[in-house]
């Protein structure tokens, strides 16, 4: 499969009143035409602005120091905001995390979708984009669309607004589309539809999907590929299953044992340690040593390079280097030098 996205050596900072913040620090991936990657870490390492960097949505205080872009084989790196509205929409879109700020109140459901089309469709009839709503709201499983197309967000359950959302997303069939935390407000039932239904929206449309969270639990669901990001770096990706069942960084541990299938039978859930470190002056070394269990001597001097695993796996800590000493993982049930 062709890569749809490529991301090289990516590092974007903000400038803020207490220095360089540097949100997303040399990051590469690659997202193939039809597939689902997920991106997962705690709150502020930087899953957020890596998304937002590649559709040029950050304000003026970020800026990229380093890396490139390429999308659909174009890099866009440089491109300034001129040439980005050219190919928002058509070429990538993004579904946001609260759709009630996503949504305008005062406007039907229908006619928000039907501005999504006519922005990039200016010469189609009326007729064509009301049936284009119509089969919008059908694909993202809104019952009665010819009735559900005159009423307003207020009018919609959580669940029913987000999916509405998602029809603006994919008003102009992109390649690609974000998905930044689209769960995050719903109870876990609705949670399971949303997510059956980005995958559903993929194996249709072969749409490429970025989604983003930051519960392992979540993604499972629909999840091809995972990266980990840890202080703004990707710190483990591979395949799901050979994150899920064959772990290999600490950091990783600590999310899937942090999961509450993991802790049945226990008093409380697992807590990884400590707190993520500030992304002014970030640490030398490993950024999660302070917080490792398992952390060696080399890991708060030098940073680990990515070890590869297999052809898909690879991951970013010194554990995996031959001098390491063996460690027994606390989730996979793999021991490795």
């Amino acid at each position: 499969m062709e890569n749809l996205l490529e991301v090289k050596n990516l590092s974007v900072s903000f400038q803020s009143g207490a220095g360089e913040v540097q949100a997303v620090r040399d990051v590469s991936f690659t997202l193939k035409r039809g597939e689902i990657l997920a991106v997962v870490g705690e709150s502020g390492c930087g899953k957020s602005v890596l998304c937002k960097c590649i559709m040029k949505l950050l304000p003026a205080s970020a800026s990229i120091k380093n890396g490139s872009i390429i999308v659909c084989g174009q890099d866009i790196t440089n491109y300034k905001e001129r040439d980005m509205q050219k190919i928002r929409g058509k070429t990538f879109s993004m579904i946001f995390q609260d759709p009630m700020t996503s949504l305008n109140p005062t406007i039907k459901i229908g006619q928000q979708i039907a501005e999504a089309i006519l922005v990039h469709e200016k010469k189609i009839t009326k007729e064509q984009v009301y049936q284009r709503v119509i089969d919008l709201m059908e694909l993202v499983g809104i019952e009665q669309p010819h009735e559900r197309f005159h009423l307003y967000p207020y009018n919609f359950s959580g669940g029913m607004r987000q999916r509405s959302v998602m029809a603006i997303a994919l008003a102009s069939n992109p390649d690609i589309l974000f998905a930044d935390e689209p769960t995050t407000a719903l109870d876990v039932t609705i949670q399971a539809q949303i997510l059956d239904l980005l995958r559903e929206v993929q194996e249709k449309l072969g749409t490429a999907t970025i989604l983003v969270s930051h519960d392992l639990g979540v993604v499972a669901r629909a999840a091809d590929r995972v990266a980990v990001m840890y202080a703004g770096k990707i710190v483990e990706i591979g395949m799901a299953e050979e994150i899920y069942y064959d772990p290999r960084h600490p950091y990783t541990w600590g999310l899937m044992r942090s999961l509450p299938a993991f802790s049945k039978g226990k008093d409380s859930l697992y807590t990884i340690p400590g707190m993520p470190p500030t992304l002014v002056n970030p640490p030398k070394g490993d950024a999660y040593a302070c917080r490792n269990e398992y952390a060696l001597g080399i890991d708060y001097e030098e940073m680990p390079p990515m070890f590869r695993i297999t052809d898909t796996h690879y991951a970013a800590t010194w554990l995996l280097d031959e001098r390491a000493p063996k460690i027994i993982p606390p989730v996979g049930g793999k021991s490795f030098a």
